[in-house]
């Protein structure tokens, strides 16, 4: 039911060290709304069994749904915080003609009933699991709320990332909001301008809501504490599936402002957990339908844990969840399929037990990519 894959480095590490969570450094959560939910198992299994039992700091890098989920699971009680995140997403109603401020609206609902009272500090002060989230800082017409204008921008996103994805960093810039002991660095051959704030109490909802704030469908979050003032949206507009190279390093204050600017030598050591939807990850989110591959070196240090084919031909409808399934589906329909995706996905979680257990090697493919 589970598929695994591996990169060159991060293969080699297994066969002459084993298969153990103490290998890992970092975990990726990607963005894909709805799509998430074929992971809950294995988040629940990760959290709850997996990394137990873990002493040293684990990195969160999550965009969108991977940011929200990661938000849950840096919580004291993950595997309570992501249940929450399941339940109160799958049963979310919209009315017929829901617009952004209704969608914007819930979003925010959503996110006070997943962390609570105590959440944004757990997440703030967990000393293991670092939450880092991606969002995207807009420039030009994609940072009008105007429909019109941002459907211009946004057409323009789409053209210069049809000729080549380097053009966008005139569109956008990456924010890294960050756990405040983080020492990650995000580069990547398109040299987007990636700048780090840290997450205060006053800030991580907002940057929280920003890396999910999908344009066209929700308001954008202007003017984020603590960050340079402007209009913040989704974090998978740069890093839907991720194409980039995680390091760590010390970090230094800029002196020009409250940003993190990492100027000194950096390692890169740890392997990269990385639960996903499908082997084939696109870079941004203007390569879904795209042919573009990300790069090779970037997953060299990747495991992916992946649904296989029989698995999500065996769910309803034989798919797995997505956007339009709440504008395609009545909602008890929507509602009762993706309940059952999310109690499908502990076959998953058990595939990946039955993998650690017996540690057979021969079960790891290299990606195709």
């Amino acid at each position: 039911m589970i598929e695994i894959y591996a990169g060159k480095t991060a293969l080699k590490t297994i066969q002459e060290q084993g298969f153990s969570q103490q290998l890992f450094t970092s975990m990726l959560g990607a963005s894909g709304g709805p799509k998430w939910f074929t992971l809950f198992g294995l988040d629940k299994y990760i959290f709850g069994e997996f990394f137990q039992e873990r002493t040293t700091p684990l990195n969160l890098i999550g965009s969108s749904a991977g940011a929200f989920r990661f938000g849950a699971l840096a919580q004291k009680d993950p595997i309570a915080a992501i249940t929450r995140l399941a339940k109160i997403y799958s049963e979310t109603v919209y009315s017929e003609k829901a617009d952004a401020i209704e969608i914007t609206t819930k979003a925010k609902a959503l996110l006070d009933a997943v962390y609570g009272n105590h959440g944004i500090e757990e997440i703030i002060n967990n000393p293991i699991f670092k939450a880092h989230f991606i969002v995207a800082k807009c420039q030009g017409l994609t940072s009008f709320e105007s429909r019109p204008l941002q459907f211009l921008g946004l057409l323009s996103s789409i053209i210069f990332n049809r000729i080549d994805r380097n053009l966008l960093k005139h569109q956008y810039q990456r924010y890294v909001f960050h756990h405040p002991n983080s020492q990650v660095k995000l580069t990547d051959h398109c040299q987007f301008d990636t700048f780090y704030q840290p997450l205060t109490l006053s800030n991580l909802k907002d940057a929280l809501l920003a890396s999910g704030s999908i344009p066209m469908v929700m308001q954008g979050v202007k003017d984020i504490p603590h960050s340079p003032s402007g209009m913040y949206r989704d974090g998978g507009i740069i890093d839907y599936h991720f194409d980039l190279n995680i390091e760590e390093q010390s970090p230094k204050i800029s002196a020009s402002d409250s940003n993190f600017s990492h100027n000194q030598s950096a390692k890169n050591d740890g392997l990269i957990l990385y639960p996903h939807f499908n082997a084939q990850p696109k870079a941004g989110w203007f390569d879904k339908n795209l042919a573009r591959n990300v790069q090779e070196n970037h997953y060299k240090n990747v495991v992916m844990l992946v649904p296989s084919a029989q698995f999500v031909a065996s769910l309803p409808f034989g798919k797995i969840p997505d956007r339009k399934d709440f504008t395609e589906m009545d909602a008890p329909t929507r509602i009762k399929y993706w309940r059952t995706v999310l109690a499908e996905t502990e076959r998953l979680a058990e595939g990946f037990d039955a993998f650690c257990q017996q540690a057979n090697i021969n079960q790891i493919k290299p990606f195709s990519f």
